[in-house]
């Protein structure tokens, strides 16, 4: 027969009845020749179909074979999209010298039998996917999403590999599974939630990295839905690893609407590692000549005596043999033993340099196996909307870098692991913060070591409710809120303080003693806030200042419309200097008001001092 087209979508059924006239019998079968578009002949093809004995005289046989593009039950012959054309024919097999009469011979459309022309979608494997997980089937997903035209494109039982960045602009229904190298980047432009990436690869934990690296891809979506829908990780997911080269990416992403729930196992196990290391207060966030200095991973804790609360590796040079510190250390200059531990967060974004993303009604399940989120590297102005961070297990928000300039965290709920214990064993805390300008806003803490260790100055602490008791008679208070920079510009208004302080440091600094060229304590407004503790040692405060170095006093503190309130025995006052390291320089203090508060249960009122 001449040249029949061979089209994606399309099935051809060649059949024939024949019948053996005289001489030797054999055996009939259809025969094709496959040809492309220079008119060459497409080898490696199956060219036969099945088949049919002729066992008398005067019997007619019918034989027949079905064409087509896909590898389909039923099909005879497979030819992919390589042939653009086939010759098809009969092929007598047998012995010579035999007379045959060919009845008839026909080349049917049977398409409708694989593919009904009443739905709206096209199968991947009309288009060439084979679905054995080695063939590359990148093309024929293109193809099926352009012939698409409309309507969906489906994926069939099967492992198709994709290797290549890939797009799909057409609505994808999924079967089968995808599997990638980890490089390749897959967007579904009209599917493009976490249901669909889950279902995609056939794994929770890998759909959503998946979809997570397109989303951080310059793709058309700005919002990566998890449609209410629960994610068990089995590990954590390194956004740097997924996503390399991430630099510089300030475009709104938003992931939503979901809860991500940590699976125990030995991915969460905490890294540990201890190193000495010689630290120099002109160079505050160096530290040099490390030892062991590869195996301590960036994002690690720096504990260690002269360390601060919440100081990290935000940056390592093993040729050198240093490390770079998200805070300077107190302890002054010398060579000592620190301790370096890295958690494991649920999303972790070291290593890349994010802005404008927002984390908005998720429901981070750490459930005392892992921590929640570790911030990028460098960016800003990250947000937290309507979250609730479930039991992290050492962390809920950490800040390694500069990402959290200008970072708001507004309408959350923050419920620690450490709900069981007495305050003094604690060790969780919710928030940490290296930059300027964060808004904490509406939120409710409860029961962590504290709730934020906040440096930088302009922040707004507004509307939330942290709370840090337990149930001992007598017992100890930690500070909900430290701050550990001198001259804050800060706000504290309109919260309630339950059983926890508000404690102001000078712990991040390399010089911590006043050096006269600087601003010492100063900033500081508290207005508003209900101030509540109950059954406490008579020596708690809610406002504490530590300083770590001498000379210093302060020069801007407002505390004013506030209620105090001490329940179940009388607290001595409301305000102290923790001496325990040095102490303030009282005859430099200046412009502290102390105006319109209320004391339930305070021996000792506070009163401004005498304005000359």
């Amino acid at each position: 027969m001449g040249e029949t087209p061979m089209i994606p979508g399309v099935y051809l059924r060649v059949s024939a009845r024949v019948k053996a006239v005289a001489g030797a019998l054999a055996s009939a079968r259809i025969g094709a020749w496959a040809g492309n578009a220079a008119r060459n002949h497409v080898s490696g093809l199956v060219e036969v179909g099945p088949a049919v004995p002729m066992t008398a005289y005067g019997d007619i046989i019918e034989v027949s074979a079905i064409i087509g593009v896909g590898a389909r039950s039923g099909v005879d012959m497979s030819w992919g999209t390589a042939p653009s054309f086939g010759h098809f024919g009969i092929d007598l097999v047998g012995s010579n010298g035999g007379a045959f009469r060919i009845e008839s011979l026909r080349i049917e459309d049977v398409a409708a039998a694989f593919v009904p022309s009443l739905l709206d979608w096209v199968d991947v494997r009309d288009f060439g996917a084979r679905g054995d997980g080695v063939t590359n089937d990148r093309a024929a997903f293109i193809a099926a999403d352009r012939a698409a035209n409309g309507g969906q494109v489906v994926v069939p039982e099967g492992n198709f590999l994709i290797s290549g960045d890939i797009s799909i602009d057409s609505p994808i229904r999924f079967k089968g599974r995808i599997t990638t190298p980890t490089a390749t980047r897959v967007a579904f432009m009209q599917s493009f939630d976490y249901p669909t990436y889950a279902k995609a690869f056939g794994d929770e934990t890998l759909g959503l990295k998946k979809a997570i690296q397109a989303l951080l891809g310059y793709t058309d979506h700005v919002a990566l839905d998890l449609c209410g829908r629960r994610v068990d990780l089995d590990e954590p997911i390194m956004v740097d690893e997924i996503a390399p080269g991430l630099g510089g990416f300030a475009n709104r992403r938003v992931i939503q609407n979901g809860s991500i729930l940590a699976k125990p196992g030995a991915a969460w196990n905490k890294g540990s590692w201890t190193s000495s290391g010689t630290y120099d207060p002109s160079k505050p966030l160096i530290l040099s000549n490390v030892g062991n200095v590869a195996a301590i991973e960036i994002g690690s804790r720096v504990i260690g005596n002269g360390v601060g609360r919440e100081a990290y590796v935000a940056g390592r040079n093993i040729a050198q043999k240093t490390l770079t510190l998200s805070q300077p250390l107190y302890g002054g200059a010398g060579t000592r033993n620190y301790t370096f531990e890295r958690y494991r967060y649920l999303l972790d974004f070291t290593g890349t340099e994010i802005s404008k993303l927002q984390l908005s009604n998720i429901d981070f399940a750490c459930d005392g196996v892992a921590s929640a989120v570790m911030l990028p590297a460098k960016g800003e102005l990250i947000q937290f909307r309507d979250c609730h961070f479930t039991k992290p297990r050492d962390r809920a928000i950490t800040s390694v870098g500069r990402a959290c300039q200008g970072m708001q965290v507004d309408g959350c709920e923050f419920l620690s692991s450490d709900l069981d214990l007495p305050v003094a064993q604690r060790s969780t805390i919710g928030i940490n913060v290296n930059a300027n300008d964060v808004k904490i806003r509406g939120n409710r803490f409860v029961r962590f070591a504290h709730f934020m260790v906040a440096n930088g100055g302009g922040h707004m602490i507004s509307n939330n409710h942290w709370f840090q008791g337990d149930g001992s008679g007598q017992g100890l208070r930690n500070a909900g809120l430290v701050l550990t920079l001198t001259n804050i510009q800060t706000t504290v208004s309109d919260n309630y303080v339950d059983n926890a302080s508000i404690e102001w440091t000078n712990e991040h600094s390399a010089t911590p003693d006043f050096r006269g060229n600087e601003y010492s304590f100063g900033g500081l407004t508290v207005t508003g806030n209900t101030f509540l503790c109950s059954d406490t040692a008579s020596w708690f405060t809610w406002i504490t200042v530590k300083p770590y170095g001498t000379g210093h006093f302060i020069q801007g503190l407002m505390v004013v419309g506030n209620v105090f309130k001490a329940l179940y025995g009388d607290v001595d006052r409301i305000v102290r200097v923790d001496t325990s390291i040095a102490d303030l320089d009282y005859n430099r203090m200046r412009n502290l008001q102390f105006e319109a508060n209320t004391f339930n249960g305070i021996s000792t009122y506070v009163a401004n001092p005498l304005m000359v």
